[in-house]
């Protein structure tokens, strides 16, 4: 049997997951709110939004009952974002959670008081979200995505894939930083290689079919920087593609899922996770400005076979090996 002492450090234990929600109640009236605004779809992010909140289970925080959370969609649109950003700050939300650097900058723009977590952004610094990865100082801190420095590497890959390739198309929206950054990388690590680009601007959806018709005769792959625009026509995308007989190249693995052919970057299940542990930290009492920036330590290479097959395409066995999931 356990003595009193044991039995009384095992409760204590036991209630320290909740101590947040009573302290807030207690002082407020209501369990903590978070405002989640998502730059795309509600399905582009469910897989996300799911390990972010069970891991915020797992620390404690049951959704419905010792917190709230607020869902908001801006499927792409960055009026939307600033919108959404707006009615959080009027909702005096207690910290809210989003991801890329346009929707941050909204969020930023609409509450210098409120703690705001980015579970992804590419280069918080030189894009002004924090001051530096240690001491981000402000109200926002999260996760870096180092999108950009990743680029060389996945047309490393792509190459390795199509070794005959010579011409590479880049289909980026310029209206995102994210974008236009990832873009300028990935033109850099092409001269390098000796390959042609062929660049196709878009800012809207209605730009994305003309653009994959244009590039399709003159580029034998076509490269996709990640962004809210993108991540809300992924299958679309796909879908146009593999009828222009273009093979894809993303960063997200989540696009590979739904037709995209190969993907190389952070694991983002990861990144929303330990967005949760930021949320965690905050709710506990830890302000923003304290919590350094944190990057990737998770990376993947997702590779599908079933679009390859399709584009008569023939996956190095090599590449397979090293792949972390081949989708059949």
């Amino acid at each position: 049997m356990l003595d009193k002492g044991r039995r009384a450090f095992i409760s204590l234990l036991g209630g320290a997951a909740a101590w947040p929600f009573a302290a807030h109640t207690q002082q407020t009236g209501k369990v903590p709110t978070i405002g989640l605004l998502g730059a795309a779809t509600s399905s582009a992010w469910a897989p996300w939004t799911s390990a972010f909140v069970k891991r915020l289970h797992e620390l404690g925080w049951v959704e419905g009952h010792t917190i709230a959370i607020e869902y908001r969609w801006a499927e792409g649109n960055r009026d939307r974002m600033a919108e959404i950003a707006a009615e959080f700050a009027r909702l005096n939300v207690d910290v809210i959670v989003t991801s890329g650097t346009p929707t941050v900058i909204a969020v930023k723009q609409a509450t210098s008081v409120i703690p705001i977590v980015f579970a992804t952004a590419a280069n918080p610094v030189g894009t002004g979200l924090v001051a530096s990865l240690p001491r981000p100082g402000g109200n926002v801190t999260g996760l870096s995505l180092q999108q950009a420095d990743l680029a060389g590497k996945r047309l490393e890959l792509l190459r390795e894939f199509i070794p005959d390739l010579r011409r590479l198309a880049i289909l980026a929206n310029v209206g995102s930083p994210n974008a236009v950054m990832d873009m300028h990388e990935v033109q850099a690590a092409a001269k390098t290689l000796g390959l042609e680009v062929i660049p196709f601007e878009v800012r809207r959806a209605e730009d994305i079919a003309p653009g994959v018709e244009t590039l399709k005769d003159r580029a034998e792959a076509l490269y996709i920087p990640s962004d809210p625009l993108i991540n809300s026509n992924w299958t679309r995308i796909n879908a146009l593609a593999l009828g222009a007989r273009l093979p894809t190249l993303y960063a997200v693995r989540e696009v590979v899922e739904v037709g995209g052919l190969i993907s190389y970057g952070p694991n983002r299940l990861d990144l929303y996770r330990r967005a949760a542990d930021y949320v965690d930290k905050i709710l506990r009492g830890a302000k923003p400005a304290d919590l350094p920036v944190e990057q990737p330590i998770k990376f993947e290479l997702v590779v599908n076979l079933k679009t390859a097959k399709a584009l008569g395409l023939t996956i190095p066995e090599s590449l397979l090996l090293r792949a972390d999931e081949v989708i059949e």
